[in-house]
């Protein structure tokens, strides 16, 4: 558990720099465009490489030190960091910039998340999977909280060039962390020796023999579809209905983080509900009630506290269903697995925020904005200004993901996925210094 801790506190440096860079990018976007669709386009360019890569990824993963794979991923995220910086420094800065240099890190990234992921069994002891789950939740939420404050203080002191010279420092913390870590090795199984880049669908036909963890990928699938349409409305919804006001949307983003790390602190002391699906489901249904609250807030106050509610059971859910996979699936089979497994999210990923924006641009705004029986019927919930179709589409949003998570307990092979596949056994085979 220990390096596991040590290279865990170079990853939440790292991704509170990166943060401060990419929540001064969204408001330099939004300013320049004050469009919910461009800013989909960045996540969209980002997922996009990322569903193609993931299988081939799968296998580098399962056959190449991750230490290395990992520490790649470092280093070609602060190149994309670097070119960005010196674009806006000579004042040639463009969205199509950005859409090149997401792309590059989207395919980079996502090598490196699945060498990080597929490294937790290695690292830590099966009881203490959701424990270091959570705390790998609790790295994106730490950005959260510090990232607007940080990068709000320092804006306009040191400017973007100067938050990027931050971010940049703050991946030397955690190259070198990572650099002076040990990572074991999986001992490769026959399967896993026989199998090469001409079987990229070994993890789709795995899951699929195993018809627990096909539960879990419809499960998950149904939830993160109305997920992702949400978060792609989340950051232009709080702009547009607090008049572009990137201080409330900071405060907000703020209150969700800490949610987020509150809610990962309570998952690693606790260690999460011991049937680890319950902590699956009842997070889906906590978050989706609290997003709900959101999408009906029309005042700074709800929305931080509706966001603060809904980010306190987002460790519980990803905590316990990741606990799930890495108990059940051989770790010399996890790269190829658990690539199938988020290449299927990952087009769920890209595929929401192109549906996402028109939606709200075109049918949900104008919709809320005129007279109509939909506008008449629901605009004492969302009110009729700007932003009141986007919060509508996303109180139906999450509605969804509300009945996904009430829905998962009518499934046995769902309900049950714990008792009907068994853990697997964990043999090393060497250390990757």
């Amino acid at each position: 558990m220990g390096v596991f801790v040590r290279i865990w506190a170079g990853q939440l440096v790292s991704t509170i720099g990166s943060y401060m860079t990419v929540f001064a990018l969204m408001i330099w976007i939004w300013q320049e465009t004050g469009s919910a669709t461009t800013l989909a386009l960045v996540t969209f360019f980002s997922q996009l490489p990322r569903i193609a890569i993931t299988p081939i990824a799968g296998i580098i993963v399962d056959r190449f030190p991750r230490k290395q794979l990992i520490l790649l991923g470092d280093v070609v995220a602060a190149v994309g960091t670097l070119m960005i910086g010196l674009l806006f420094w000579q004042g040639l800065l463009q969205l199509w910039h950005l859409y090149i240099i997401v792309t590059l890190y989207g395919c980079f990234g996502q090598l490196q998340t699945l060498a990080y992921s597929t490294s937790i069994a290695l690292l830590v002891s099966k009881e203490n999977y959701t424990r270091a789950e959570s705390m790998v939740a609790a790295v994106g939420y730490s950005g959260a909280i510090f990232s607007p404050i940080l990068a709000g203080s320092l804006y306009p002191i040191i400017g973007l060039t100067g938050i990027i010279t931050v971010d940049l420092s703050t991946f030397g913390v955690a190259f070198l962390l990572l650099v002076l870590a040990t990572i074991p090795h999986p001992k490769r199984s026959e399967e896993s020796a026989s199998l090469g880049l001409r079987d990229l669908t070994f993890g789709f036909r795995y899951i699929w023999s195993k018809p627990g963890l096909m539960a879990m990928v419809i499960a998950f699938s149904l939830f993160a579809i109305p997920s992702d349409l949400g978060k792609a409305l989340y950051n232009p919804m709080i702009l547009a209905r607090s008049g572009g006001d990137a201080q409330i949307l900071g405060l907000v983003t703020t209150a969700a983080g800490i949610g987020g790390v509150l809610g990962a602190l309570a998952v690693s002391v606790s260690g999460g509900f011991k049937r680890r699906i319950d902590g699956m489901l009842i997070g889906f249904i906590a978050t989706g009630l609290f997003k709900i609250a959101l999408a009906l807030g029309q005042a700074p106050w709800m929305w931080m506290f509706s966001h603060f509610a809904a980010t306190l059971a987002i460790p519980l859910f990803y905590s316990s269903s990741n606990a799930i996979w890495y108990a059940k699936v051989p770790p010399e089979l996890q790269g190829r697995v658990l690539a199938a497994d988020q290449m299927i999210g990952l087009g769920v990923g890209a595929i929401a925020p192109l549906i996402a924006g028109p939606l709200a641009d075109q049918v949900f705004e104008p919709m809320m904005q005129s007279k109509n029986w939909v506008s008449a019927a629901f605009s004492p919930l969302f009110g009729t200004g700007v932003g009141s179709g986007m919060a509508f589409l996303y109180a139906i949003a999450a509605a969804a993901m509300t009945l996904v998570g009430i829905g998962g307990y009518g499934f046995k092979q769902l309900r049950d996925v714990e008792e009907l596949l068994p853990d697997h056994s964990l043999i090393v085979e060497d250390t990757v210094r």
